[in-house]
C-alpha cells in the first residue's frame, strides 16, 4: 500500500516539475507586455473605480429584460386560455411591471445626470 502511495507521489511531482520547467517562457515580447486593446496598463492596479450609477442601471436593466423574458409565453397561451383571465394575469404582471418602474424612477435611481 505504501509503495503504490509513493510511487504515486512521485510520478505526480516528477510531472509537475517537468511541466513547471517546460512551460517557462524565456523570450520575452515586447508586445506581450503592452497593453492589449482596452488600454488598461496590464502592470497597473486592478482596482479601478468603477460607477456605482451605471452598475445600478445595469442591474435594473436586467430584471426588466428578465421579466419582459416572461411575458412572451403569455403570447403563445393566448389561445388555450380564457381571454377575461389571460388579460387580467398579463395586465396584472404589467402592471407590477409599470409601479416598479415609478418606484424606481420616483426614488431616483434613474437620473443619470445626479
Amino acid at each position: 500500500m505504501t509503495t503504490i502511495l509513493i510511487t504515486t507521489l512521485l510520478i505526480s511531482l516528477l510531472v509537475m516539475i517537468l511541466t513547471s520547467i517546460l512551460s517557462k517562457k524565456t523570450i520575452t515580447d515586447r508586445e506581450k507586455n503592452s497593453p492589449y486593446e482596452c488600454g488598461f496598463d496590464p502592470r497597473g492596479s486592478a482596482r479601478l473605480p468603477f460607477s456605482l450609477r451605471f452598475f445600478l442601471i445595469a442591474v435594473i436593466f436586467l430584471i426588466f429584460d428578465v421579466e419582459i423574458t416572461l411575458l412572451f409565453p403569455l403570447a403563445s397561451i393566448l389561445h388555450l386560455s380564457n381571454i377575461f383571465y389571460w388579460s387580467f394575469a398579463s395586465l396584472a404582471f404589467l402592471m407590477i411591471l409599470l409601479f416598479g418602474l415609478y418606484y424606481e424612477w420616483a426614488q431616483g435611481a434613474l437620473d443619470w445626470s445626479n
